[in-house]
Protein backbone atom coordinates (compact mmCIF):
# COMPACT_ATOMS: atom_id res chain seq x y z
CA UNK A 1 0.00 0.00 0.00
CA UNK A 2 1.30 3.43 -0.94
CA UNK A 3 0.19 6.51 0.98
CA UNK A 4 0.65 9.94 -0.60
CA UNK A 5 -0.16 13.03 1.45
CA UNK A 6 -0.66 16.48 -0.09
CA UNK A 7 0.03 19.04 2.63
CA UNK A 8 1.63 22.40 3.35
CA UNK A 9 3.34 20.87 6.39
CA UNK A 10 5.14 17.73 5.14
CA UNK A 11 7.56 17.69 8.08
CA UNK A 12 4.69 16.83 10.42
CA UNK A 13 4.91 13.27 9.08
CA UNK A 14 8.63 12.72 9.71
CA UNK A 15 8.39 11.43 13.28
CA UNK A 16 5.11 9.64 12.56
CA UNK A 17 6.52 7.49 9.78
CA UNK A 18 9.75 6.71 11.60
CA UNK A 19 8.30 5.26 14.80
CA UNK A 20 6.66 2.07 16.05
CA UNK A 21 4.63 -0.28 13.85
CA UNK A 22 4.31 2.22 11.00
CA UNK A 23 8.11 2.28 10.67
CA UNK A 24 8.19 -1.52 10.85
CA UNK A 25 5.54 -1.82 8.13
CA UNK A 26 7.66 0.37 5.87
CA UNK A 27 10.77 -1.66 6.60
CA UNK A 28 8.86 -4.81 5.65
CA UNK A 29 7.72 -3.02 2.46
CA UNK A 30 4.07 -3.44 3.37
CA UNK A 31 3.53 0.30 3.02
CA UNK A 32 5.32 3.39 1.75
CA UNK A 33 4.61 6.98 2.85
CA UNK A 34 5.28 10.09 0.77
CA UNK A 35 4.44 13.59 1.99
CA UNK A 36 4.23 16.12 -0.86
CA UNK A 37 4.65 19.84 -0.16
CA UNK A 38 1.70 21.62 -1.77
CA UNK A 39 3.80 24.77 -2.17
CA UNK A 40 5.96 22.93 -4.72
CA UNK A 41 2.95 23.04 -7.04
CA UNK A 42 2.16 26.74 -6.64
CA UNK A 43 1.95 28.88 -9.78
CA UNK A 44 4.10 31.72 -8.43
CA UNK A 45 7.58 31.99 -6.92
CA UNK A 46 6.17 32.85 -3.50
CA UNK A 47 4.53 29.44 -3.21
CA UNK A 48 1.02 30.83 -2.85
CA UNK A 49 -1.51 28.05 -2.21
CA UNK A 50 -4.44 29.96 -0.69
CA UNK A 51 -6.66 32.99 -1.29
CA UNK A 52 -9.64 34.83 0.18
CA UNK A 53 -13.05 33.12 -0.13
CA UNK A 54 -15.67 34.44 -2.51
CA UNK A 55 -18.66 35.82 -0.65
CA UNK A 56 -16.52 36.98 2.24
CA UNK A 57 -15.67 35.29 5.50
CA UNK A 58 -12.80 34.90 7.92
CA UNK A 59 -9.70 32.98 6.87
CA UNK A 60 -8.24 31.70 3.64
CA UNK A 61 -9.14 28.81 1.32
CA UNK A 62 -6.68 26.44 -0.37
CA UNK A 63 -6.54 26.99 -4.13
CA UNK A 64 -7.77 24.45 -6.67
CA UNK A 65 -4.85 24.55 -9.12
CA UNK A 66 -1.92 23.54 -6.83
CA UNK A 67 -3.92 20.61 -5.43
CA UNK A 68 -5.02 19.55 -8.90
CA UNK A 69 -1.43 19.63 -10.16
CA UNK A 70 -0.14 17.70 -7.14
CA UNK A 71 -2.70 14.91 -7.48
CA UNK A 72 -2.23 14.80 -11.25
CA UNK A 73 1.52 14.28 -10.83
CA UNK A 74 1.04 11.59 -8.18
CA UNK A 75 -1.46 9.75 -10.36
CA UNK A 76 0.76 9.94 -13.45
CA UNK A 77 3.51 7.94 -11.74
CA UNK A 78 1.24 4.96 -11.04
CA UNK A 79 -1.20 4.66 -13.92
CA UNK A 80 -1.67 0.92 -13.43
CA UNK A 81 -2.38 1.10 -9.72
CA UNK A 82 -5.81 1.09 -8.10
CA UNK A 83 -5.83 4.60 -6.60
CA UNK A 84 -8.33 6.37 -4.33
CA UNK A 85 -8.13 10.12 -3.62
CA UNK A 86 -9.41 11.37 -0.26
CA UNK A 87 -10.06 14.91 0.93
CA UNK A 88 -10.56 15.66 4.61
CA UNK A 89 -13.34 18.04 5.60
CA UNK A 90 -15.93 18.50 8.38
CA UNK A 91 -18.89 17.84 6.06
CA UNK A 92 -17.46 14.58 4.74
CA UNK A 93 -18.64 11.04 5.43
CA UNK A 94 -17.66 9.69 8.86
CA UNK A 95 -14.50 7.58 8.80
CA UNK A 96 -15.24 4.13 10.27
CA UNK A 97 -13.67 0.69 10.47
CA UNK A 98 -15.74 -0.37 7.46
CA UNK A 99 -14.32 2.52 5.45
CA UNK A 100 -10.80 1.54 6.53
CA UNK A 101 -11.44 -2.03 5.33
CA UNK A 102 -12.71 -0.79 1.99
CA UNK A 103 -9.71 1.48 1.50
CA UNK A 104 -7.27 -1.30 2.45
CA UNK A 105 -8.16 -2.99 -0.86
CA UNK A 106 -6.57 -0.18 -2.90
CA UNK A 107 -2.96 -0.06 -4.06
CA UNK A 108 -2.58 3.62 -3.23
CA UNK A 109 -4.37 6.24 -1.14
CA UNK A 110 -3.82 9.92 -1.94
CA UNK A 111 -4.87 12.19 0.93
CA UNK A 112 -5.49 15.93 0.53
CA UNK A 113 -5.01 17.82 3.80
CA UNK A 114 -7.01 21.01 4.16
CA UNK A 115 -5.90 24.01 6.23
CA UNK A 116 -7.28 27.40 7.27
CA UNK A 117 -10.96 27.67 6.22
CA UNK A 118 -10.76 24.59 4.00
CA UNK A 119 -10.35 23.57 0.38
CA UNK A 120 -11.91 25.02 -2.77
CA UNK A 121 -15.09 22.95 -3.24
CA UNK A 122 -14.11 22.21 -6.84
CA UNK A 123 -11.33 20.00 -5.46
CA UNK A 124 -13.91 18.00 -3.51
CA UNK A 125 -16.16 17.60 -6.54
CA UNK A 126 -13.59 17.13 -9.31
CA UNK A 127 -10.28 15.88 -7.86
CA UNK A 128 -11.15 13.81 -4.80
CA UNK A 129 -13.01 10.51 -4.99
CA UNK A 130 -14.37 10.89 -1.47
CA UNK A 131 -14.59 13.50 1.29
CA UNK A 132 -14.20 12.18 4.83
CA UNK A 133 -14.33 13.46 8.42
CA UNK A 134 -12.80 11.59 11.36
CA UNK A 135 -15.22 13.11 13.86
CA UNK A 136 -17.57 15.90 14.86
CA UNK A 137 -14.96 18.41 16.01
CA UNK A 138 -12.70 21.00 14.43
CA UNK A 139 -8.94 20.52 13.89
CA UNK A 140 -6.27 22.86 12.52
CA UNK A 141 -5.96 20.77 9.36
CA UNK A 142 -6.09 17.37 7.69
CA UNK A 143 -2.68 16.09 8.75
CA UNK A 144 -3.85 14.34 11.93
CA UNK A 145 -6.78 12.71 10.07
CA UNK A 146 -4.26 11.45 7.48
CA UNK A 147 -2.25 9.82 10.27
CA UNK A 148 -5.43 8.25 11.67
CA UNK A 149 -6.27 6.79 8.27
CA UNK A 150 -2.75 5.42 7.78
CA UNK A 151 -2.78 3.66 11.15
CA UNK A 152 -6.29 2.24 10.69
CA UNK A 153 -5.61 0.98 7.15
CA UNK A 154 -2.06 -0.27 7.75
CA UNK A 155 -3.04 -2.58 10.59
CA UNK A 156 -5.50 -4.31 8.24
CA UNK A 157 -2.79 -5.18 5.71
CA UNK A 158 -1.31 -8.71 5.77
CA UNK A 159 1.90 -8.84 7.79
CA UNK A 160 1.50 -5.46 9.48
CA UNK A 161 0.49 -7.05 12.79
CA UNK A 162 2.47 -10.05 14.03
CA UNK A 163 -0.43 -11.52 16.01
CA UNK A 164 -3.32 -11.94 13.57
CA UNK A 165 -5.54 -12.87 16.54
CA UNK A 166 -5.47 -9.17 17.51
CA UNK A 167 -7.43 -8.35 14.37
CA UNK A 168 -9.87 -11.20 14.94
CA UNK A 169 -10.72 -10.08 18.47
CA UNK A 170 -10.63 -6.32 18.14
CA UNK A 171 -13.52 -3.87 18.53
CA UNK A 172 -15.92 -3.23 15.66
CA UNK A 173 -15.25 -6.63 14.01
CA UNK A 174 -18.77 -7.57 15.08
CA UNK A 175 -20.86 -4.38 14.70
CA UNK A 176 -23.13 -4.96 17.70
CA UNK A 177 -20.26 -5.22 20.20
CA UNK A 178 -17.69 -2.71 21.43
CA UNK A 179 -14.45 -3.48 23.28
CA UNK A 180 -14.54 -5.40 26.58
CA UNK A 181 -12.52 -4.24 29.66
CA UNK A 182 -8.84 -5.26 29.88
CA UNK A 183 -6.73 -5.98 32.98
CA UNK A 184 -3.08 -6.86 33.57
CA UNK A 185 -0.63 -7.43 36.45
CA UNK A 186 -0.72 -7.00 39.38
CA UNK A 187 -3.88 -8.82 40.41
CA UNK A 188 -4.59 -6.33 43.23
CA UNK A 189 -3.77 -2.60 43.23
CA UNK A 190 -4.20 -0.53 46.41
CA UNK A 191 -5.14 3.11 45.87
CA UNK A 192 -6.09 5.33 48.82
CA UNK A 193 -6.68 2.30 50.99
CA UNK A 194 -9.04 0.78 48.41
CA UNK A 195 -8.24 -2.56 46.76
CA UNK A 196 -8.79 -2.62 43.02
CA UNK A 197 -9.03 -6.25 41.89
CA UNK A 198 -9.03 -8.09 38.60
CA UNK A 199 -12.43 -9.82 38.09
CA UNK A 200 -12.25 -13.37 39.44
CA UNK A 201 -13.56 -14.91 36.24
CA UNK A 202 -10.44 -13.75 34.35
CA UNK A 203 -8.28 -15.64 36.85
CA UNK A 204 -10.37 -18.82 36.74
CA UNK A 205 -8.80 -20.38 33.65
CA UNK A 206 -12.32 -21.36 32.53
CA UNK A 207 -12.24 -20.14 28.93
CA UNK A 208 -15.94 -20.57 28.23
CA UNK A 209 -16.87 -18.44 31.25
CA UNK A 210 -14.21 -15.88 30.32
CA UNK A 211 -15.60 -15.54 26.79
CA UNK A 212 -19.13 -15.23 28.18
CA UNK A 213 -17.93 -12.45 30.54
CA UNK A 214 -16.23 -10.61 27.67
CA UNK A 215 -19.40 -10.68 25.56
CA UNK A 216 -21.51 -9.41 28.47
CA UNK A 217 -19.08 -6.56 29.16
CA UNK A 218 -18.53 -5.61 25.50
Amino acid sequence: MQFDIVTIFPRLFESFKNEALIARAQKKKIISINAHNLRDFAEDKRGTVDDRPYGGGVGMVLLFKPIYQAVKKIRSKNLKKKIWVIAFGPKGKKFTQDVAKRWSKYDQLVMICGRYEGIDERVIKNVADEEVSIGDYVLFGGEVPAMVVMEAVTRLLPGAIAKQKSLEDESFKVPEFLEYPHFTRPEVIVVGGKKLRVPKVLLSGHQAKIEEWKRKKA
